[in-house]
């Protein structure tokens, strides 16, 4: 019953944000929609939150995305910037924002560094996912391109069963690109050793859809960076990377809730 209603309520939102995309004096087209869903979990600890928070900031002022935003076809996108962790656990901390030029760019990057942090417990990306489906019926945007950008430190494990999610989410034409952060030897139950496998399998999908793992926490300001470009352009490229090869299947979609249930039961 839970299962159904929220998906209700999803479609709701989505057939809401079709219904208004044909109100042409509400809205502004633009290249791309961009929700940028930032895992705050407290399986991060501080330091790679800044890192995480401070790649964004430095993606929004550089030449290359600046340049990359110009070059659209009208020249502009919009962006919105939540955090998530357990299911309940979603914050806008930059509402939908409509970057037209450099100067957006980088009002947008000064606004998100005086930002304050969160960090909250649980690791739901089905809940992250629901939450930014949903934001694309609350702007006043439209593009052929919407995709959501989500980035995390670990498999589900709260929540709806995100293969579940990610269904209804496509289903919407949404594209779902990933940033699997790999940067620890995996030493709690909220972690797997191939994480970026997990996230191809069960998490990203849609037209064009990719990932980049982060291995070290020094490469994590370029992956942010690379990875805005791709999605600003459009690029569809094989950036998988991942450390396995065999298909069908190569991992559990629900590794994360098993691992904290046999947790519990010891």
């Amino acid at each position: 019953m839970q299962i159904a209603a929220l998906f209700r309520c999803l479609a709701f939102f989505l057939a809401a944000a079709g219904t208004l995309s044909g109100v042409a004096l509400a809205e502004s087209e633009v290249d791309l929609e961009l929700v940028l869903a930032v895992d705050v979990s407290r399986s991060m600890d501080f330091d790679e939150l800044h890192l995480q928070r401070d790649g964004y900031v430095a993606a929004f002022r550089h030449p290359d995305v600046l340049a990359a935003i110009r070059s659209g076809s009208l020249g502009r996108i919009a962006v919105t910037y939540v955090e998530w962790a357990g299911p309940e656990k979603q914050v806008t901390v930059l509402p939908w924002t409509l970057i037209d030029g450099d100067g957006a760019a980088h009002r947008l990057a000064a606004q998100l560094s005086v930002t304050s942090l969160g960090r909250y417990t649980g690791t739901s990306i089905s809940g992250g996912l629901l939450f930014a489906a949903a934001a694309f019926a609350d702007n006043e945007f439209t593009s052929a391109r919407q995709v959501i950008d989500i980035s995390g430190d670990g498999p589900n494990n709260r929540g709806l069963p995100v293969e579940l999610v990610r269904s209804g989410v496509l289903s919407s034409g949404i594209t779902i690109n990933g940033l699997p952060l790999m940067v620890k030897v995996p030493s709690t139950p909220y972690s797997i050793d191939n994480l970026d496998v997990y996230y191809e399998d069960c998490v990203i999908g849609g037209p064009g859809a990719f990932l980049i793992p982060v291995r070290h926490m020094s490469q994590l300001a370029l992956a942010i960076r690379r990875k805005l470009l791709l999605e600003i352009a459009g690029v569809a490229p094989n950036l998988t990377m991942v450390s396995e090869t065999t298909r069908n299947p190569r991992i559990d979609c629900l590794v994360g809730e098993k691992l904290i249930e046999h947790w519990l039961e010891k």
